[in-house]
């Protein structure tokens, strides 16, 4: 086998040219101070903070704490807070809202991942620690905090968030949209007359009829208010006997935020706004003193013991419909609404002062996704099109090139989305099997899909088609249960043997095994994804898929699926990584090696990728890594417990973050092993979740050729100097920039263009 260089070795690659706007200018350094292990509001310590459209660093939510001497490498002042970690990640992508060099409808929409993100903040953690909190838990997070001092730190740190996110939209890419991309966003009291009149119209004939508010008073209960919906608080007040009335009303969710003016679809105001200022139609006789809005959000940390559960569909199914009812962890309000109104809201909802946020601009900025989707290409990404594999490509040169089976026994292929086409070689794989004669079987994991998912259509036509076709639903897929719930049921009733995973474990590998009977005998083709198997956000992520016929991975794969679907609690897997069972003692033997390399006087070299890192286990081999001389570089997108660069301890890893217009998702494990490197991909993180809690499956990659794209890519993001973001021991994240004269190397950009480049069969332009 042919050397597999390290991914500082790799030769230096063409870049995309550099972005118009961009200097090579650092900006002055920011400090924040913090007061009391608290988190204080931003104070000016050293400078000015730059403009935010230019700021290196954003507000750190993580409190570390000195750490003096050599401290044992289980101290806790050596772990970030992960809550509050996750927390800095959302000002990471709160920063690309913030920065002048992307289209405006693109900042746009990252405000309103911004606050969906923060959705699910509150839902899953806050919601988590709450349920913490009153089952009395007393035990400390690895950071050594209890849930009461993590809630008391998670709501310090959100309130700044919350109002630059108010800030950023309405001082800085609102007016932008109407100055530069002829989008506004209107009040209806700025509205002219002749637009009020035509807008009073559309309420009327539109919306009037589908409204039904809901008193409250002896004789109407306050209401259920459901998860994430907009609703409007009104006072309305008897014009006889002068007494005050509360009132409920839901804004319609599907008849869409923004209400465009007639003529003018890039013109709109929101529908709350309308609704607002026609109430006194709702309440004919009574006047409207005041309507504001005011949005809930409800815990989603439900748990189940599944043991009790005969059918853990039906055992699904109602956890789904007890979420809606779950205990409320947020109330959002207006800043303009009355201290009664929200003291009745406290005291129904039942919750306490630090539960309620105040926002100076529009409750739920997630709907300005809606905006940025306004056809307006100039204000937007450019389009991009997933090129097709080489050797996936239709020419039309022979008849067996439309067969995907043989392409796969031509050597193993590597697919990265969304650069290549999801459609053209996942979606093909299954689908050509799915209408292949020769396959006997098809066995799917599958964790989350896209609606209309051709992937569930194919299924259910092989099935249809007399396949033994197996899939395991992942019912626990969070937010996506009730989908699941429907495939499953869907795939069902075509025949296919539907399971919903293991007791105790979520099954979040991504796998797919097809069987088929060829001349020499039954063959095994595979698929192992970093991604689920979802056309629409193969689109947005990035992720790796491995497609191959390799017979040791094809029996691993059936003795996975065997324990999946069956009995087989104690197979033996010569290839695979599988979790819970030996992933991780497995990454620390390879860990363990490149110690032992260095040790013994030659060079220890570890690159990871992937999407959080807070294994408590994990992040103390690396410490001891570091610590021996290991060179550690790491790529984590989200939430991360690691603290690099503290003397003595992590002073040999380097940590940095990527944020751009894909997401981030895939995961690749370097490890130099004295100059013939080991590699791996698959679907775990360095989570405990992931190593513990979760069927996962990671493959080693084989082929040198893909190898060195594995190489190629971890090398563009230990590169990137435009959308990566660095990792700083007092737990700043400071982002790059490009030095004067230096070429801009933007992650995606650069993949997009190697993309476009790759013209040869045999990948000639990723050997290395």
């Amino acid at each position: 086998m042919s050397e597999t260089p390290a991914p500082d070795q790799v030769p230096e690659t063409p870049v995309a040219p550099e972005e118009e706007g961009t200097t090579g200018e650092r900006d002055a350094d920011v400090r924040w101070v913090q007061a009391n292990g608290d988190i204080a509001e931003p104070l000016r310590l050293e400078t000015e903070p730059p403009p935010l459209e230019r700021a290196p660093t954003v507000p750190r939510a993580v409190v570390p704490q000195d750490v003096p001497g050599a401290p044992a490498l289980d101290d806790p002042r050596l772990l970030f807070n992960r809550e509050l970690s996750w927390l800095d990640f959302n000002w990471r992508v709160l920063a690309q809202a913030q920065d002048e060099r992307l289209p405006l409808l693109e900042r746009a929409r990252f405000i309103a991942i911004t606050e969906s993100n923060l959705d699910e903040f509150f839902r899953k953690r806050v919601g988590g620690l709450k349920r913490q909190l009153g089952a009395g838990v007393r035990l400390p997070s690895p950071d050594g905090r209890s849930p009461g001092e993590q809630l008391a730190l998670s709501r310090t740190a959100v309130l700044p968030m919350v109002v630059a996110i108010a800030k950023t939209w309405e001082e800085v890419i609102r007016p932008a949209l109407a100055e530069h991309a002829g989008v506004t966003i209107y009040r209806y009291e700025e509205l002219a007359e002749d637009d009020r009149a035509a807008l009073d119209r559309y309420f009327l004939d539109q919306v009037f009829p589908i409204l039904t508010p809901l008193a409250v008073d002896p004789g109407h209960p306050f209401p259920f208010i459901s998860n994430l919906s907009l609703s409007l608080a009104i006072l309305v007040r008897h014009p006889v006997r002068g007494t005050e009335h509360f009132a409920r009303l839901k804004v319609p969710p599907r008849r869409g935020r923004w209400v465009a003016l007639p003529g003018r679809p890039h013109e709109v105001v929101p529908l709350e706004d309308l609704i607002r200022h026609n109430a006194h139609v709702l309440f004919r006789g009574m006047e409207v003193v005041a309507v504001h809005a005011f949005r809930v959000t409800r815990n989603a940390d439900l748990r189940r013991n599944e043991e009790e559960a005969d059918d853990l569909l039906a055992m699904i199914s109602e956890e789904v419909r007890e979420r809606r009812f779950a205990d409320v962890v947020r109330l959002e309000v207006e800043a303009a609404m009355p201290q009664r109104v929200r003291h009745l809201l406290m005291r129904e909802l039942e919750l306490d002062a630090p539960d309620v946020f105040e926002t100076g601009t529009l409750l739920n900025l997630t709907d300005l996704h809606g905006i940025a989707d306004f056809d307006l290409p100039a204000h937007r990404f450019p389009d991009w099109e997933p090129t097709v594999p080489v050797r996936l490509r239709h020419t039309g040169a022979s008849e067996e090139e439309a067969d995907i089976f043989s392409a796969i026994r031509a050597g193993d292929l590597l697919v990265h989305h969304p650069f290549e086409s999801f459609a053209a070689s996942v979606q093909r794989f299954i689908e050509e099997a799915a209408d292949d004669p020769k396959v006997l079987a098809i066995k799917l994991t599958l964790y989350r899909t896209s609606k209309g998912s051709p992937i569930i259509d194919a299924l259910k036509r092989a099935a249809e088609n007399g396949k033994l076709v197996a899939a395991l639903v992942e019912l626990k897929a969070r937010f996506d249960e009730e989908n699941n719930i429907e495939w499953a049921q869907q795939l069902e009733k075509a025949g296919v043997h539907v399971t919903y995973g293991l007791v105790g474990l979520k099954t979040h590998t991504k796998t797919t095994l097809v069987i088929r009977e060829e001349e020499d005998g039954l063959r095994t083709y595979c698929h192992i994804g970093t991604g689920n198997y979802n056309p629409k956000t193969a689109r947005l992520y990035t992720d790796l898929g491995l497609l191959t016929c390799d017979p040791v991975i094809g029996r691993d794969l059936v003795s996975l699926f065997h324990v999946l679907t069956g009995y087989a609690y104690e197979q033996e897997y010569e290839r695979l990584l599988i979790a819970p069972r030996a992933m991780r003692p497995t990454f620390y033997a390879l860990i363990d090696r490149e110690i032992e390399q260095v040790r013994a006087g030659k060079r220890g070299r570890i690159v990871a990728k992937m999407n959080a890192l807070d294994d408590v286990g994990m992040i103390q081999k690396l410490y001891a890594a570091s610590q021996a001389g290991v060179e550690v570089d790491l790529i984590v997108r989200g939430h991360c417990r690691l603290r690099p660069g503290v003397p003595s301890v992590s002073d040999n890893i380097r940590l940095c973050s990527i944020l751009g217009r894909f997401l981030e998702h895939s995961r690749i494990y370097y490890f130099h092993n004295d100059g013939q490197p080991e590699l791996f991909t698959g679907s775990a993180d360095w989570q405990r979740r992931n190593l513990d809690d979760r069927v996962e499956a990671i493959a080693p990659v084989l082929d040198p050729r893909l190898q060195g794209r594995l190489v190629s890519i971890l090398k563009c993001c230990l590169e990137d100097n435009r959308l990566a973001w660095d990792l700083r021991p007092d737990g700043y994240y400071v982002q790059r920039h490009p030095a004067e004269g230096e070429p801009v190397r933007a992650l995606h950009d650069r993949l997009m263009q190697r993309a476009l480049d790759r013209q040869q069969e045999d990948d000639a332009s990723w050997e290395l």
